[in-house]
């Protein structure tokens, strides 16, 4: 017989769940706490070796002012050159115990120019945080297993490599490299180091860092496929003392100096204990230390589940112009309409305005207000694309017949597309080059949309409608029917998706939309399990596209997670990467583009303008040759004193 439930009953089970969620709650409180409390015990730690790092070059000082006394006791004939030399050393004691100060004194070289010129602003002052905010979850922020550009915009502020572009001349400049010197057949490049770089916790960076990061990252243990990809033109990275460190290639190479100078430095004291534990470095989610100019509070804390991402000023940062901003804060914010009220209610300062929402935003008095409106087309500018995966574990799939795949591209109307989804703010993309590049063949125009030419492609394929029920079937009878995968959370992408369900579907070809959280959407794309997906790639001044077309780099974890293999895109591949004569090259890269047309192994889809509202209290923005510096400024950038608000 059941028991109803009295009024005691009742009230004993309100306490218990209110027992509970309290519980939950200091569990939750204690978390936080614990966390904090190693943030301090790290700060203080790192403050303790500083203090002890001072009394060392103290006793250094006083030991030689000792020597000095001493000498000046000596007998004349002997004492000049005596006191000379202990002389210079104390200096250098002095120096290596200043360094930063040193540098803020000496002349500002070419890569902190920009930012020096900002701090003499009249209304320049650091403090404040920037606030930003990214749509998706990130998995990890560790560096070489990260895959995301978000990930990538938190370690550019926190690692640092040996030269950095000018964002005026696009020329590479030293950045933790004072000098380089290429030799006469291109094979070695020999950089001397400034001397007083040092990571975040004071340690020193030197050429073995950089012999180390190397190493780890062709360490077959770390899940770095692409980046090994991308350096195996390397044959060694060696130390020559502690602040010259040579690059050798095994040919020529194009972007040989972008390559070597471009290498992100991994602190070797931090992450060596991972060279024999792969697994776990592979599975972390914060494990990030450098030398730039801002740091983790824990370089080991950080976990996704955290819904935030902060970086704080590096208080030792060498460099000769300090970041302005106290803080940068990237907020996880997966929904368009919410990320448009946080804005709105000035919890974050960067808005980048989807397209059919953007011209309603530049009349609404509220948003334009206290907003800065920027609208441009970025010379790195990415593309996005409807990938097609050409093989399912050993199986191939329809997608690997390319007139399955032109036909699809025929299917897409991008003018429809740009018009109804864009505004009109956004071009078709015909490759993986730019328009604006020279690797781009002006020959080449994008395909129109043609329902006809689709249909008669796929029945050349063998895709007909056989039994009159509206979709195609082939020979055994299996309708064409599959699934696209896509990142959840985006209002625009979703209807992009439905836009391409009905243009498919005009053809006899059924989409299944196929929405993924974001971190399940990149270990699918590792395994290589899905019909076909959504996605963009981001650009470069000239894009090499070897990690993701060329056939080697189909393998587990790679970029070429379609499985496409073209020995005739490989030969060009493979002889534009080893051709220095920039002319030359060009012409294999159009040659190469005529293959992308050809065989369409993406539907590449457009490229788009960024429409950015940022916070009116931002000052110094500009647009550069490679884009808003807003984007990869931290130095430059700034909020007036009497406009900041987070303190």
């Amino acid at each position: 017989m059941q028991k109803k439930l009295n009024s005691r009953d009742i009230i004993f089970y309100v306490l218990l769940s209110l027992i509970i969620l309290l519980l939950i709650l200091v569990m939750y409180q204690v978390d936080r706490q614990w966390n904090k409390l190693r943030e301090m015990q790290v700060s203080v730690s790192e403050q303790a070796k500083d203090v002890q790092d001072v009394r060392v070059s103290v006793s250094k000082l006083q030991q030689s002012l000792n020597d000095k006394v001493m000498v000046q006791a000596a007998p004349a004939a002997m004492g000049t050159s005596v006191v000379q030399s202990t002389k210079k050393q104390a200096e250098q004691v002095a120096s290596n115990s200043s360094s930063v100060a040193e540098v803020k004194n000496s002349p500002v070289s070419e890569s902190f120019r920009r930012a020096y010129s900002a701090s003499q602003k009249e209304d320049f002052a650091q403090g404040d945080w920037k606030v930003t905010s990214f749509q998706s979850t990130v998995k990890t922020i560790t560096p070489l297993v990260s895959s995301d550009s978000y990930a990538s915009d938190v370690q550019q502020n926190v690692l640092e490599s040996l030269l950095t572009r000018n964002p005026d001349t696009l020329n590479w400049e030293g950045l933790v490299a004072k000098s380089w010197q290429i030799s006469e057949d291109g094979l070695t490049i020999t950089f001397q180091l400034n001397t007083n770089v040092v990571f975040s916790d004071g340690k020193p960076l030197t050429s073995e860092d950089l012999v180390f990061s190397y190493e780890f990252m062709m360490n077959e243990a770390i899940k770095a496929p692409g980046e090994r990809a991308y350096y195996e033109k390397l044959k060694s990275v060696e130390a020559n003392g502690p602040y010259e460190v040579i690059y050798k290639f095994k040919e020529p190479y194009f972007e040989a100096l972008g390559l070597a100078g471009g290498m992100s430095i991994l602190a070797k004291h931090f992450y060596e204990e991972y060279m024999t534990k792969g697994e776990e470095f592979n599975e972390s989610k914060g494990l990030l230390i450098g030398s730039g100019p801002y740091r983790l509070a824990d370089p080991k804390s950080w976990t996704s589940d955290q819904g935030a991402i902060e970086l704080v000023r590096n208080p030792r940062y060498w460099g000769a112009v300090q970041p302005t901003f106290d803080k940068l804060v990237w907020r996880v914010i997966q929904n368009d309409s919410a990320r448009l009220t946080t804005y709105r209610n000035g919890d974050i300062d960067v808005y980048s305005a989807r397209p059919v929402e953007y011209d309603k935003l530049l009349k609404d008095e509220q948003i334009m207000g206290k907003s800065q409106n920027l609208e441009y087309m970025s010379p790195v500018a990415g593309y996005s694309y409807i990938g097609w995966n050409q093989k399912l574990g050993e199986d191939k799939t329809r997608f690997a017949d390319k007139r399955v795949r032109q036909a699809m591209t025929y299917l897409v109307d991008r003018e429809v597309m740009i018009r109804d989804i864009y505004r009109g703010y956004a071009e078709p993309a015909i490759s993986p080059f730019s328009p604006r590049s020279k690797q781009h063949d002006p020959a080449l125009k994008p395909r129109k949309a043609d329902v006809t030419k689709a249909k008669a492609l796929l029945k050349e394929a063998g895709y007909e409608d056989r039994n009159n029920d509206g979709l195609l079937e082939d020979e055994s009878g299996e309708a064409f029917s599959f699934k696209l995968m896509y990142a959840e959370g985006s209002d625009d992408t979703k209807r992009l998706v439905l836009l391409f369900k009905d243009m498919f579907a005009k053809a006899g070809v059924q989409l299944v939309p196929d929405p993924t959280e974001w971190s399940v959407m990149l270990e699918r794309l590792d395994q290589k399990n899905f019909d076909a997906t959504v996605l963009g790639w981001t650009s470069g001044l000239e894009t090499d596209v070897y990690q993701m077309f060329h056939s080697s780099q189909t393998k587990t974890n790679g970029n070429n997670f379609i499985n496409y293999e073209s020995p005739a895109l490989d030969a060009l591949i493979e002889k534009a990467r080893v051709e220095v004569d920039e002319a030359k090259r060009m012409a294999i890269w159009q040659q190469a583009e005529g293959v992308f047309f050809d065989e369409q192994p993406y539907t590449f889809l457009k490229r788009s303008k960024s429409l950015v509202f940022v916070d009116k209290r931002i000052k110094n923005l500009e647009l550069t040759k490679m884009g808003l510096n807003l984007n990869f400024q931290p130095y430059e950038i700034y909020v007036p004193k009497a406009l900041q608000k987070y303190q």
